[in-house]
């Protein structure tokens, strides 16, 4: 049972990513993208991987196993040719709690990488890892995984909340990636923690739930500590063929151009060209806001919030 989730999970991503290589291409050829501005970008989502680096291995637990790499060194590359003027990256699962493979990304990025931390309420010593990773790097977020039946963190119980509560002490924002029919076991600690930023990964992976089930996340707006990532923008190709664009305007109009950020289009395939084109194409779908709320949504929003450019 645990391979074939594993196996699910790594066909969602490749059919994402699939599906916004498809999107982009197709925007390109009609010219429908439009030019990027002169705002200052910032991917807010992306992941780093050693492959088969010895020197960082996936941890034993971790439900996939990349073989290919993808370095700072080739992220730096991309962001310079595509005008990313910084990044965030997402410590990914792989590694578990395991942070050395972040702690090299962020030594070579310097100061135009930050990233997210991942550490386990109900595991033994896990936690208790937070103060010195907070004080050796330069993260903004402590972040939940909630899609496997078989790896959901322990909602309704004392050990999440401590999670929470210890990343509220260290001024850390609660990063949250789930499948809607999950939801509803966050909605007390993000009313609870209500000074304490909440960024939901992928507009809360609307294509992985039903809309009803989805309606929960959109409900979150009214909450103002709810920060909406738009990021894993699927194509309308992909199973189950439900068109991302009314998704976004709903969340647009939930949310306000204030408290939404992009996050895509870095993986170890990428360059430049497709660099730039993901986040023309995240422009595309935010096209009926004006220019200047779309670049906050692009790029000044994560520059306010997470602290980039000072000192």
């Amino acid at each position: 049972m645990a391979r074939n989730c594993m196996s699910l999970n790594s066909n969602r991503r490749q059919l994402l990513s699939a599906g916004t290589a498809v999107a982009v291409t197709s925007a390109v050829a009609s010219g429908s993208l439009a030019a990027v501005s002169t705002t200052r970008l910032v991917d807010t989502h992306l992941h780093c991987f050693a492959g088969l680096d010895a020197r960082f291995p996936y941890h034993q637990r971790a439900p996939y196993r990349p073989d290919v790499a993808a370095r700072p060194e080739h992220l730096l590359k991309c962001m310079d040719g595509a005008g990313v003027a910084y990044a965030v990256v997402v410590h990914p699962e792989p590694y578990q709690d395991d942070h050395r493979y972040l702690e090299h990304c962020l030594n070579a990025g310097q100061d135009r990488l930050k990233g997210t931390l991942l550490l386990f309420a109900d595991r033994p010593g896990s936690i208790e890892k937070m103060p010195a990773l907070v004080e050796r790097l330069n993260v903004i977020s402590a972040r939940i995984h909630a899609y496997a039946p078989k790896r959901l963190p322990p909602f309704g119980k004392p050990e999440l909340r401590n999670l929470w509560k210890r990343a509220a002490e260290h001024d850390l924002a609660v990063e949250l990636h789930f499948e809607p029919r999950y939801a509803p076991g966050f909605e007390p600690l993000i009313r609870e923690f209500s000074k304490t930023r909440v960024i939901i990964d992928h507009l809360g992976r609307p294509l992985q739930g039903t809309p009803r089930e989805h309606a929960l996340v959109v409900r979150w707006a009214r909450y103002p500590n709810t920060v909406m990532k738009l990021s894993s923008l699927a194509s309308t190709r992909n199973y189950p063929h439900r068109d991302i664009r009314p998704i976004v305007k709903q969340l647009t109009a939930a949310y306000g151009a204030e408290r939404m950020i992009y996050g895509g289009g870095f993986n170890a395939q990428a360059t430049p060209q497709t660099y730039r084109e993901a986040f023309a194409y995240g422009r595309s779908l935010i096209s009926h806001l004006s220019t200047a709320e779309q670049d906050k949504i692009l790029g000044e929003n994560a520059v306010q919030m997470f602290g980039f450019g000072k000192a």
